[in-house]
């Protein structure tokens, strides 16, 4: 009689567990769009280099850009009309390149050299 009873108990908690359960999906409500910041580099020189974001004294890694491209990078965390610098530092750590004073307005082109 107790296994009989085991088996009803495990057969109910069982058929319990896996039947369907009804799921309510939604979207997240509309947030506003934030303006949206980026730094265009212009990387004409022979090899890739580091591009920094500097504010406050605070520096913040952006991206790496190889050589001889142009790549457009979107800046977070900063915020439109926010007076930044900054640098590109060649891969071998032999030069700098910076731009000081740089309003963040839209996309701002940054030419290396």
């Amino acid at each position: 009689m107790n296994v009989r009873l085991v088996i009803l108990v495990v057969g109910v908690a069982l058929s319990t567990a896996c039947r369907a359960r009804t799921v309510d999906v939604r979207t997240a409500p509309p947030t506003q769009q934030q303006t949206q910041v980026a730094v265009q580099v212009n990387n004409t020189l022979a090899q890739g280099v580091n591009v920094w974001i500097t504010v406050g004294g605070q520096d913040t890694f952006l991206k790496q850009v190889a050589a001889n491209s142009t790549v457009t990078v979107p800046v977070q965390g900063f915020a439109a009309g926010s007076t930044v610098s900054l640098k590109a530092i060649t891969l071998d750590g032999v030069r700098t390149y910076s731009r000081t004073n740089v309003v963040l307005n839209g996309t701002y082109v940054f030419p290396l050299p």
